[in-house]
């Protein structure tokens, strides 16, 4: 088969939409399959265009989701999409986050390809979505299939958008976190605790960690928290001084090839998140890694780890439960060894192979049942 996969984000920047993007390109072509991903050129870095990618359109920085999404916005872009459609003629377009202007849109108002989205996002509400219904409801029209990463993200579109959809969920590249080698530093006998992620957007609960550690470190005074991910440490100065936080580590933003060994090198790995999320993907590289988890219970997360077979699950927002987790962590090795256990079996069940077959197995559905396969053959 000729694949399109769709992206409404550029792809030098790193997130669960690209890493999943790329994982599918990988997997559909070690099945012989041709793939092209279109997305936004990247101001810098990214992949050129060619070789399997069209770059259209360039991007710009907007709020979504409690983070900052890079979307595409260009003058040229509808007619630019129109002639790629016309020239490539694909067997199947998958479009990512079709709701998010606007290559999605363009893209699917030009396919007469089987056309199969995959809904990532999930939060309570979304205004953008009720005052839009009647458009996006004809962007969504141009769907034979629908996919949703998780329950959570699934109860969300449906809210707003009901229908047939398929649940298919993140994958992750097990191989690549379970053989990871730890850093040198990871054997001077510290307890170390891991925090992976965008710590400066408040959805993602990086303050209450913090000011969980204080509570921590009055049983175990020599325990750590890395940080790996972007944002400004001076952001939690007032914070760290004020509660008197200590043993603190900004690492930065970690190169993809080295994230395995920062999962490697910690004890505990702990995603306080408080919302927004649809899926649980940093959760399951920790699981892969064969480290224990505790994260909020929250839906996304909720969805991956049941509470005391693979992980610890704790209200949202709440310092002081945070800090009984990671303490009970901490001086129970043989807890530490059960989680560890049940959760390298559960990320077994998210290798990209098995995704890819599923998503693959949802081309045929849609195939077969959609007003896609009446304009134009599949195969």
């Amino acid at each position: 088969m000729k694949i399109a996969l769709v992206s409404p984000y550029d792809l030098a920047h790193p997130g669960g939409v690209s890493e999943h993007i790329v994982h599918l390109r990988t997997e559909f072509e070690t099945l012989g399959h041709a793939v092209t991903i279109i997305a936004p050129r990247a101001r810098k870095g990214g992949l050129e265009a060619g070789d399997g990618f069209y770059g259209i359109g360039r991007v710009v920085s907007i709020p979504g989701n409690g983070s900052t999404v890079r979307v595409t916005f260009d003058v040229t872009l509808y007619a630019a999409v129109k002639a790629m459609m016309r020239r490539e003629r694909f067997d199947v377009v998958h479009v990512h986050e079709p709701l998010v202007p606007v290559l999605p849109y363009m893209v699917l108002l030009n396919s007469d390809a089987i056309n199969v989205a995959t809904f990532h996002a999930f939060r309570a509400s979304n205004p953008w979505y009720t005052a839009f219904k009647p458009y996006m409801s004809f962007i969504l029209s141009r769907l034979d299939g629908r996919i949703a990463v998780s329950v959570p993200a699934l109860d969300f579109v449906s809210q707003y958008f009901d229908g047939p959809y398929d649940i298919i969920p993140n994958g992750i590249d097990v191989e690549r976190f379970r053989d990871a080698v730890p850093m040198p530093w990871a054997n001077d006998g510290t307890p170390r605790i891991l925090f992976v992620g965008r710590f400066n957007e408040p959805r993602k609960g990086f303050k209450y960690l913090l000011r969980a550690m204080p509570l921590v470190h009055q049983h175990f005074p020599r325990a750590r928290l890395v940080v790996a991910g972007a944002g400004k440490p001076s952001k939690y100065e007032k914070l760290i001084e004020q509660d008197n936080v200590r043993n603190v580590d900004f690492v930065g933003m970690v190169p993809r090839d080295e994230l395995p060994r920062y999962y490697a090198s910690c004890n505990i790995f702990c995603a306080p998140s408080v919302a927004r999320e649809s899926f649980g993907i940093v959760l399951l590289e920790a699981m892969a890694a064969g480290k224990p988890v505790v994260a909020t219970d929250i839906p996304g997360y909720a969805s991956v780890m049941t509470n005391h077979h693979d992980g610890l699950l704790v209200p949202p927002k709440q310092p002081h439960s945070l800090a009984l987790a990671l303490v009970r962590l901490l001086a129970d090795r043989e807890l530490r060894s059960h989680l560890a256990a049940n959760g390298e079996i559960t990320a077994a069940r998210y290798t990209w192979p098995h995704i890819a077959s599923s998503v693959l197995a949802a081309y045929e559905r849609a195939a077969n049942t959609a007003a896609g396969a009446q304009r134009r053959g599949f195969g």
